[in-house]
């Protein structure tokens, strides 16, 4: 195997192994958002499997990596699925974590951003139109189960959502453009992108919220 082959296998396991880890995170964000709203069984399944994988199916059609890698490979389905049952029939030890939805979201943005900004860079997208494919890899998930459950997106109206994860896609092609081992930028990115989001959750960290016609920002609806 010659080096460039090498490299190319590293950078293929890499995002294979992100990508399965979002999946994960955000299967369980969904099922756990539907306990919450009381679904069935199925309707938990739905809910992270559509989590769990619009973003990078999002992703996929974007660049131009068609079929979509969560339609054709047979892990992302099971992956999907074992978190989804994990949470329905597990969801009582979960809650015992603080904010857990946000927690494992924060988890799965955090992947979903760095595996979108990779794999975005190795098709030969521009490092700025990586970074935002990283993000909208990152967010769509999130997107889906919100509005399969008739919420407000949370990255419309969340504490760093987006900005976390392009900060943390931003870090991975700087290091890229750096030429440093693959691996460098995006343990790096992942980490400042999930403290971003964890740290937004814990001290209330927001943008500018707009205000209504009375001049008063609108309550809280989180």
């Amino acid at each position: 195997m010659t080096e460039v082959q090498a490299a190319t296998e590293v950078q293929r396991t890499l995002g294979l192994v992100l990508d399965l880890g979002g999946t994960f995170a955000f299967a369980i964000s969904g099922a756990m958002a539907g306990i919450r709203r009381h679904l069935d069984v199925f309707g938990v399944l739905v809910l992270s499997f559509a989590a769990s994988s619009v973003g990078g199916i999002l992703r996929d059609l974007l660049i131009g990596a068609i079929p979509p890698a969560a339609l054709v490979d047979w892990r992302y389905l099971t992956v999907s699925v074992a978190a989804g049952l994990l949470a329905f029939f597990w969801s009582s030890a979960i809650r015992r974590l603080r904010n857990p939805v946000r927690l494992v979201d924060a988890m799965g943005l955090a992947f979903f951003a760095v595996s979108g900004t990779e794999k975005a860079l190795a098709f030969g997208l521009s490092p700025v139109m990586a970074a935002l494919l990283g993000m909208l890899t990152g967010v769509g998930g999130g997107v889906a189960r919100d509005v399969l459950l008739a919420e407000v997106p949370a990255v419309l109206r969340s504490d760093l959502y987006a900005v976390a994860a392009l900060v943390g896609a931003g870090i991975v092609v700087g290091g890229v453009m750096l030429h440093l081992p693959l691996i460098v930028p995006a343990v790096v990115g992942g980490l400042v992108c999930f403290g971003l989001r964890v740290m937004a959750i814990r001290w209330g960290w927001q943008l500018p919220v707009a205000a209504d016609d009375t001049g008063s920002p609108p309550p809280d609806e989180k």
